[in-house]
């Protein structure tokens, strides 16, 4: 299971730091996604990392604002989040996927996939206001 936390309410412009953490297994071989979903649209892929952390990718709309890392001594994935805006407002998810090539993971997040993903956790309500 993977568990994404540090969601919160902030104002438009603040920042939050978003973690994504398994428990049962160890995420350092695992390409991990970001994906979002606001009330009434379709979730969408927001970042991703390779599982080594050396390939990365941001959908347009976060791009400058977001950066996602991982830490593999504590086998966890963060998502930082600056300058967030209202319409950064959604559910927050992670997902995990054994990739050795990263391909599927990008293909996911960046090719509207996101059944590619393996392991998914409960997401993490982000609420920016204006």
């Amino acid at each position: 299971q993977l568990q994404a936390c540090g969601g919160g309410s902030v104002q438009a412009g603040g920042s939050l730091r978003l973690s994504c953490a398994a428990s049962g297994f160890t995420l350092d071989y695992y390409g991990i996604g970001w994906f979002r979903q606001a009330p009434g649209k379709k979730r969408e892929g927001v970042s991703c990392i390779s599982f080594e952390g050396g390939s990365y990718f941001y959908a347009d709309s976060v791009k400058g604002r977001f950066t996602i890392s991982r830490d593999r001594v504590k086998s966890k994935v963060y998502l930082q989040m600056n300058s967030l805006k209202p319409e950064d407002t959604a559910l927050y998810y992670c997902a995990a996927t054994e990739d050795g090539d990263y391909l599927e993971t990008l293909t996911a997040v960046a090719g509207d996939q996101p059944d590619d993903m393996k392991y998914w956790g409960k997401g993490t309500l982000v609420t920016v206001s204006s």
